[in-house]
């Protein structure tokens, strides 16, 4: 049987660039990671494919899965749902596949509290002022929209305090590999290294 996979959660708020720097880590040669696609009832932005970059569903459509039982996590954000689909991640994780998600804050700490044995990383802006120029740039959003992003952003930012590590994204390609290093760093941590150490030295220990 597979050693069972490591989930890495990448979060952080709206609008600090999760999936650019979720992107610039796939797009490399060295990208072994699986990413679990999620699901949401917001309307797809220029350039978005439906299955590659989220599943994009219904309102009702994502309240019957989270009535089936059929969300990891989810949570609603600016009157959208985002989510994360159980099936797939399970699946993908007991076949040995290290599972990649990016998801929003309030996912994630439902994530964290089901799998705790996890890898929590938060992606976090500079400051506030330059994520506000960020969704502001991004062009798809209205002034009270942004408004109410920016307020949840402060929210989650202050929750920073419950993942593992946390990195600055100030610049794509050096966040992109922070992360890495980190989810290098991550594998050798004893209480990850120990339980399987021990199966291979076996009677050794005895």
């Amino acid at each position: 049987m597979a050693k069972r996979g490591m989930l890495i959660v990448l979060s952080g708020p709206s609008g600090v660039g999760k999936g650019t720097v979720r992107k610039r880590i796939f797009e490399q040669d060295d990208n072994k990671f699986d990413y679990s696609v999620s699901m949401t009832t917001r309307k797809m932005r220029p350039g978005e494919v439906n299955g590659k970059d989220y599943y994009f569903v219904s309102k009702e459509e994502f309240e019957q899965e989270i009535a089936n039982g059929g969300m990891l996590e989810y949570a609603q954000y600016v009157d959208n749902y985002y989510g994360t689909p159980l099936k797939y991640v399970n699946e993908k994780l007991d076949s040995g596949k290290d599972v990649f998600l990016e998801i929003e804050v309030k996912g994630a700490m439902q994530v964290r509290k089901k799998c705790p044995a996890g890898l929590f990383i938060f992606l976090t802006p500079p400051d506030l002022m330059e994520l506000r120029q960020r969704i502001i740039n991004r062009g798809t959003d209205d002034m009270a929209t942004i408004d109410k992003r920016m307020n949840k952003a402060k929210g989650e930012i202050e929750m920073m305090q419950n993942y593992d590590y946390a990195v600055v994204n100030d610049e794509v390609d050096k966040a992109a590999e922070k992360i890495k290093t980190i989810i290098r760093a991550e594998r050798w941590r004893v209480k990850r290294f120990l339980p399987d150490y021990k199966k291979h030295l076996g009677d050794e220990l005895k």
